[in-house]
């Protein structure tokens, strides 16, 4: 399991003054392992953001977590051959989700069709994600996701309370 790093105010890295930076990364590959391994990474580190860092973390966002986690790391070993590469950071109030693959092919949501079996990942991960966004790198792509640590009303996901 990779390491959970933070880091301190402005001059230590490019953050904002006052504002951590709390991360970990690990290396996947083989086979459907690597999704549990990467679920398994998401939630333990949301867990100590919580509990050992004081950082307010919703259950919500802890599932969605895994959520996104799950789609995003089962899309690059479907399409990617190779390795693939996953980041967890949270800034602000938002935990973002970065995988990196080698297929230099970007995603793309397809129309709704009630009738299609699978590949709705990435609708998935736009319907409760804060913000999704897809970049070509030197070598594949990168894909981040931005789930709320906190519960938003109205976000999907999200349930109100009375």
């Amino acid at each position: 399991m990779a390491a959970v790093r933070g880091s301190g105010p402005a001059g230590e890295d490019d953050t904002a003054p006052d504002a951590r930076v709390l991360q970990t990364a690990m290396a996947l590959e083989g086979d459907g392992v690597c999704i549990a391994q990467a679920r398994h990474l998401a939630a333990g580190f949301l867990v100590h953001a919580r509990s050992g860092q004081g950082i307010p973390v919703s259950q919500r966002a802890v599932d969605l977590t895994q959520l996104v986690v799950s789609e995003l790391v089962t899309n690059a070993r479907k399409y990617a051959p190779g390795p693939v590469l996953m980041e967890l950071r949270i800034t602000g109030e938002v935990v973002e989700v970065v995988v990196w693959d080698s297929d230099p092919v970007l995603p793309v949501a397809r129309a709704s069709d009630a009738g299609r079996v699978g590949q709705h990942g990435l609708e998935i991960v736009m319907a409760v994600a804060q913000g999704v966004e897809a970049r070509h790198e030197p070598v594949g792509k990168r894909i981040t996701a931005r789930v709320a640590l906190a519960d938003v009303p109205g976000l999907a996901g999200t349930r109100d309370k009375p």
